[in-house]
C-alpha cells in the first residue's frame, strides 16, 4: 500500500474534522449566544474545550463507522473510496457554511461512503445504514421536538410564580451549562466519525487491525482537530440558528 495516499487520506479525514469543529460547534452553542447568556467567543472557547473533552470518551461510534455502513475496501481502491466519500463530505460542509445552513457533518459524510462505496463497486450494508443512519435521522428533530415540548411545559408550570429577574438570572447558567452538555455530545460523537474513517485508512494499509485498540495519536489528532475548528468559529450557522 502506497504510505503517500494512506498519509493523503488520513490528512483529508483530519481536514474533515476541522470543518466539523466550526460547522457543527454552533448547534451546541446558539441559543446561548442569541440570548446573551455567553459572548460569541467565550461560547466558542467552551465549545471547543468541551469537544477536546468529549472526544476521548468511548469508541463506539468510531466502531459504527469503520465497520458497520460499508465492507471495508481493500488495497488502492479501498483508500480511493474513503478519500472519495472525505472530499464529499468536505465540500458539502464547506457549501453548507458558507450559505449558513445548518447541516449534518455526520449524515455528510455517511453519505459520501455509501456513495463512494456504489461508485468503487463495494457492497453497503443497507441494514446498518437504515438502522444506524436513516431512521435516526427522521427519529431525531421528532424525538427532539417532543422532549422540548416537554420540558417548555414543566419550566413554564415549575417558574409560573418566579420572579422574572432572578428566573433570568438562573436560567442563563442552565443554558451556559446545557450548552457544555451539547459540546461534549458533539465531542464525543463527531471525533469518533472521523477515528472510525482513520481506523479504516490504517486496516486498508495493513497497519492495523480491527480488533486493536484506537491508537492514543489517532484519538489526540482528531479531537484536537475538531476543538481548532470548533474555536475557528462557526458565526454564521450560529447567526442563522440563534437569530433567524
Amino acid at each position: 500500500m502506497d504510505i503517500f495516499a494512506l498519509i493523503v487520506t488520513i490528512g483529508v479525514a483530519l481536514g474533515f474534522t476541522y470543518t466539523n469543529g466550526f460547522h457543527d460547534s454552533a448547534n451546541a452553542i446558539a441559543t446561548s449566544v442569541s440570548t446573551r447568556a455567553l459572548t460569541p467567543r467565550a461560547a466558542l472557547l467552551m465549545a471547543a474545550v468541551m469537544n477536546l473533552a468529549g472526544a476521548f470518551l468511548g469508541s463506539g461510534v468510531a466502531k459504527t463507522v469503520s465497520q458497520g455502513l460499508i465492507e471495508t475496501p481493500s488495497g488502492s481502491r479501498g483508500m480511493a473510496i474513503l478519500f472519495a466519500a472525505l472530499v464529499g463530505a468536505v465540500v458539502w460542509n464547506m457549501i453548507t457554511w458558507y450559505f449558513g445552513l445548518p447541516s449534518s457533518s455526520s449524515h455528510a459524510l455517511f453519505g459520501g461512503m455509501v456513495g463512494a462505496a456504489l461508485a468503487g463497486s463495494i457492497a453497503v450494508y443497507w441494514m446498518g445504514v437504515v438502522e444506524k443512519v436513516v431512521i435516526p435521522m427522521f427519529l431525531s428533530p421528532l424525538v427532539g421536538m417532543a422532549l422540548g415540548y416537554l420540558a417548555m411545559t414543566a419550566i413554564l408550570w415549575t417558574f409560573r410564580r418566579a420572579n422574572p429577574h432572578k428566573a433570568k438570572r438562573h436560567f442563563r447558567i442552565a443554558q451556559t451549562v446545557s450548552a457544555a452538555g451539547m459540546a461534549l455530545g458533539h465531542g464525543l460523537q463527531d471525533a469518533q466519525k472521523t477515528m472510525g474513517i482513520v481506523v479504516m485508512a490504517l486496516v486498508i494499509a495493513d497497519v492495523e487491525d480491527y480488533g486493536d485498540q484506537i491508537p492514543v495519536w489517532v484519538k489526540v489528532s482528531c479531537a484536537l482537530m475538531l476543538s481548532l475548528g470548533t474555536y475557528a468559529g462557526g458565526w454564521r450557522i450560529m447567526r442563522t440558528l440563534g437569530r433567524r
